[in-house]
């Protein structure tokens, strides 16, 4: 989730509906301009016990971020309600790390030209957090979810955004806190040209989804035993919070651009305000209200841009649209399905003739048909039964294929003369298997694991 350092100099007031698409239209790039930034979170563990390390204590999160300012990074901090002042952030050359509300390390990456980019500076990341991980005892997993841990045996990160979180959750969802404080997840965002073109690619991924999801499908453990789903992950979405999450049918009505993204954004409820460094508790007020000056924690303020960008951010469906476009679909794994992740995007969306075929394939699927897919796939992943017949597995092949061709076609190439089809390989393999990772995990949890859950700790980055 985004990390808030202060608030700009240059901040206007909204003062005009126009201004409510103004982050959207400024996303507009022409092709040549399109950048790929790929976010990954991982599960940090103290080696000696496997338990989550707290934020404060010897070798904690907070020594592992100052740890890494050894290799450039400068800290961002914030001040909490009782006065003290925690980093909760680091910003550097390869973009952000920032913390999850239970200790979960982010990367969100810097906006990069190609995906041999992308993969070198996910293994700089890695490579890092290794380095300063084994100085502290500390270890990190690749999953979609804790696969031992109960709510109550997680830390809580001292960043004031995530009390309300925290606070309000519950309120609105059985899952949330789940969500927050035991999932991870791998994220690409990518560009595009003009209203129609975000319109097309919001729609072919959005579609396309839950495909990702079984493809990435990583987390089959809840509490140290198999939960019953593969992607335990998506299905806690499934009960987070109805006001922000889910399959958007309005994405695919007639009419569907900037101005309807920012009446639905407006529909969704507030978290906060930020003002001076804090953040004030705005959970469920309407930012409608906040335009007419009428929210009720801030009589007679009316919001800044910096406040719409803000809750911009607080939406979490399976597709999200800032001034760029987000794809949410995807457990958190190792390094080769980090770089899977942003190379099965980029061949379907970054290149037209890959965009126009996905897109055909998934155009003339219902809105039932879609909302089936999303419900089904966290259990079943590739066994999921297609809208056209066949399974996702099949389905899966056809999409590969477009997305091999999409990246043979951008022709980027790295310094051996490789184009970026390579990062494929490991959802080629899933594919071609029929076995997600979350099935593998199973199949040693049953097997040579004889159902020891530790074993599930040898299985780092």
């Amino acid at each position: 989730m985004s990390t808030r350092e202060a608030s700009t100099a240059d901040d206007p007031v909204i003062e005009s509906p126009d201004q409510l698409i103004l982050p959207m239209v400024r996303g507009e790039k022409p092709p040549a301009d399109w950048r790929i930034g790929t976010e990954h979170e991982k599960l940090v563990f103290n080696t000696a016990d496997h338990s989550a390390p707290p934020y404060g204590a010897p070798g904690g999160i907070r020594d592992l971020l100052k740890g890494m300012e050894q290799f450039g990074w400068t800290p961002v901090e914030e001040t909490g309600a009782d006065g003290t002042t925690n980093v909760i952030a680091l910003k550097g050359a390869d973009g952000a790390v920032s913390l999850e509300p239970a200790g979960q390390l982010e990367l969100s990456g810097a906006p990069l030209e190609n995906l041999h980019q992308t993969c070198a500076e996910t293994g700089r990341h890695l490579a890092q957090v290794k380095q300063v991980g084994e100085a502290l005892g500390v270890g990190y997993l690749g999953l979609g979810m804790w696969p031992d841990k109960t709510r109550e045996e997680l830390p809580i990160m001292p960043k004031g955004r995530y009390d309300i979180m925290l606070r309000h959750m519950p309120r609105v969802g059985s899952m949330g806190l789940d969500m927050m404080l035991r999932t991870c997840t791998i994220q690409v965002n990518l560009d595009y040209s003009s209203e129609a073109d975000m319109v097309k690619k919001f729609r072919t991924s959005l579609a396309l989804q839950p495909l990702a999801t079984a493809l990435f499908a990583n987390s089959p453990f809840t509490e140290g035993k198999p939960n019953g789903f593969l992607s335990y992950r998506s299905h806690i979405w499934s009960d987070t919070d109805p006001h922000r999450t889910g399959m958007l049918p309005f994405v695919f009505e007639d009419g569907f651009g900037y101005e309807r993204w920012a009446e639905y954004m407006l529909d969704v409820p507030m978290y906060f305000v930020f003002r001076e460094g804090k953040y004030i508790d705005a959970a469920g007020l309407s930012f409608r209200d906040f335009l007419e000056g009428k929210l009720s924690v801030l009589p007679g303020e009316r919001p800044t841009q910096s406040d719409w960008w803000d809750h911009l951010s607080t939406a979490f469906p399976e597709v999200r649209l800032k001034s760029f476009l987000e794809m949410r679909g995807a457990d958190g794994g190792p390094w080769s399905r980090i770089c899977a992740l942003p190379a099965f995007w980029v061949g379907l969306l970054y290149d037209q003739g890959a965009l126009d075929a996905a897109w055909d394939l998934v155009k003339g699927w219902s809105m039932e048909e879609r909302e089936r897919l999303r419900n089904e796939v966290p259990r079943l992943a590739l066994a999921t039964r297609s809208p056209d017949g066949g399974t996702l597995q099949d389905l899966g092949r056809e999409v590969l294929k477009i997305a091999h061709a999409g990246l043979k076609s951008r022709a980027r190439l790295n310094a051996a003369g490789d184009n970026e089809t390579g990062y494929l390989e490991t959802l080629d393999e899933i594919v071609a298997s029929g076995k997600v990772p979350a099935q593998r995990l199973l199949d040693a949890y049953h097997g040579e694991w004889n159902g020891d859950i530790t074993r599930v700790y040898e299985q780092q980055f």
